[in-house]
């Protein structure tokens, strides 16, 4: 494994450019930077976005999204609805195959479903108590029939997440009934690439499976794809110097897309998301447990500087993004820079007179970006009577501390776009009380009025009335300032000028699905 490593970095940081030697070799090897680990491949536990990213490149599922957030066939080729609501019958593709080139058929369906209910991780909460695992059925090899419990209006916007595993190949690993430990270090999928090679924290590598059943419409598609993980900013500036980084991460600092855009061979891609940028702030834990303190948190915010210098995106008014133009609320106010309405809304406060009110909050340690705005939330709320401890933590260890309500910090800063493309997403992965105790839902809501207004949101078919109850949900949460709603990320890459066919997709990660580009030197 050291050996591995050490020949690893070597060809990353050694004098020749990949994307030179890949064109010599007529095959394209793309070195992609992320910054935090793929913590599993195993597509019944994926739960953030660098998980996801691996996941749409080595599984494909009964559906995926567009690029105009439309629900497409991928494994599936059509489906049907009943006049109840409750029963999906999707009809699989004839000619797709697993990356061992056997055929995916509907028990591989079956399998995967139940296995993700079973082991419960991951997106099973999407699915639990929602369809029995007896209510998944193969009708015949290529027909999968699908039972709801009840009404619930988004499913279709959730079946990109049913992501399907090679059954027989699992079967035949004898590891339990769910293969829990191969599927921690293999793939088994129908998607375009499958696993190479994975060195933990450091990289993973992906290699393309040319009899993908979607084909491969591009004149040069992405043969191997090298994720090396790093959040050291002169790592990437180095390997992009050198000609070797085929696309950032999206989280880098100013400095570093401006010095790799003035490099010759580089470019910056850029789009405007769904993703939210917010500072969650615990409702359920003092001071924080105020309103009025939530509120005095949020005036104090400088938005502008925030937005326009330390990390370019867009306004945010509430919980929802613009981007969900249908349902979002286009009457919140704009978030507002106050501090005297700031100073106003503590002596309102049941901590007014507590001299001074101590906060927590955390953020990505090492992500430069984040820890100007800590220092900046600290400079600021301290000028009004706060003490406030920054608490940089690794990402890893941040989710662990969202775990439990008195492990999660007063204030934390987290981005979230939409798990599948639905504000369903948005609403029921962050403020439902089922959903507590992830990353996601720092904020401790636990609101059963707005409880309430999801789980009718879900049940309610015409799409008008649907829109009328999600608006309703955000001025509730506007009004209860849920969090600091600081932004909507404008994702930015930087990338090769000859990587083309970026296209932003509201889904998590399902814009890096590598499948989708293709390398042009001409483009």
């Amino acid at each position: 494994m050291k050996k591995l490593l050490s020949i690893t970095m070597a060809a990353l940081l050694g004098t020749s450019a990949l994307a030179t030697t890949a064109i010599a070799q007529d095959k394209i090897s793309l070195v992609v930077n992320a910054v935090q680990i793929f913590g599993t491949v195993d597509p019944a536990k994926v739960n953030d976005y660098t998980e996801y990213m691996a996941i749409v490149n080595l599984y494909d599922a009964l559906t995926t999204v567009d690029a105009d957030g439309n629900v497409v066939p991928q494994l599936a080729e059509s489906w049907e609805i009943s006049d109840d609501s409750k029963t999906y019958t999707f009809k699989l593709k004839a000619d797709a195959t697993f990356q061992d080139g056997s055929p995916v058929e509907a028990k591989d369906v079956v399998y995967s479903m139940q296995r993700l209910l079973s082991i419960n991780e991951g997106p099973a909460y999407l699915f639990s108590g929602l369809v029995e695992p007896d209510a998944v059925k193969a009708l015949d090899d290529h027909t999968v029939e699908i039972t709801l419990n009840r009404v619930y209006a988004p499913f279709t916007s959730n079946t990109p997440l049913i992501l399907v595993v090679n059954s027989d190949l699992v079967k035949e690993q004898n590891d339990g009934e769910w293969g829990e430990t191969y599927l921690a270090d293999a793939s088994a999928g129908a998607g375009p690439y499958k696993l190479a090679s994975w060195t933990r924290g450091s990289q993973l590598v992906m290699e393309r499976y040319g009899d993908y059943h979607m084909g491969w419409p591009k004149q040069r598609p992405i043969d191997e794809l090298r994720f090396v993980i790093t959040r050291d900013e002169a790592t990437v500036k180095a390997l992009a110097t050198k000609g070797e980084l085929g696309m950032s991460s999206q989280y880098q600092s100013n400095e570093t897309y401006d010095a790799i855009s003035a490099l010759d061979n580089y470019k910056i891609i850029a789009a405007d998301t769904a993703t939210g940028f917010y500072i969650k702030i615990n409702n359920q834990v003092p001071p924080t447990d105020d309103v009025h303190i939530r509120r005095a948190i949020a005036y104090a915010m400088d938005y502008e500087t925030i937005r326009e210098v330390i990390y370019p995106g867009g306004e945010l008014k509430g919980p929802l993004a613009p981007v969900f133009a249908d349902a979002h609320l286009d009457s919140l106010p704009a978030p507002e820079f106050n501090l005297e309405k700031a100073k106003a809304e503590v002596e309102k406060s049941k901590y007014a007179g507590d001299k001074p009110i101590k906060l927590t909050h955390a953020y990505v340690a090492k992500t430069a970006f984040e820890e100007e705005i800590g220092l900046l939330f600290k400079s600021t709320l301290e000028t009004i009577g706060f003490e406030v401890e920054l608490q940089p933590e690794p990402w890893n260890r941040i989710t662990e501390l969202a775990a439990a309500v008195e492990t999660t910090p007063d204030t934390t800063q987290v981005f979230y776009g939409p798990t599948y493309p639905s504000p369903d997403s948005v609403f029921y992965v962050q403020y439902h009380s089922k959903a507590k105790g992830t990353w996601s839902s720092m904020e401790w809501v636990m609101d059963p009025e707005i409880d309430a207004l999801i789980d009718k949101s879900r049940g309610e078919t015409d799409v008008t009335a649907r829109n009328a109850i999600y608006k309703e949900i955000q001025q509730k949460l506007h009004d209860k300032q849920s969090d600091v709603y600081l932004l909507t990320q404008k994702k930015r890459f930087a990338a090769n000028k000859c990587l083309q066919g970026y296209a932003w997709v509201p889904m998590q990660s399902w814009d890096t699905d590598f499948s989708r580009f293709w390398w042009d030197c001409q483009g």
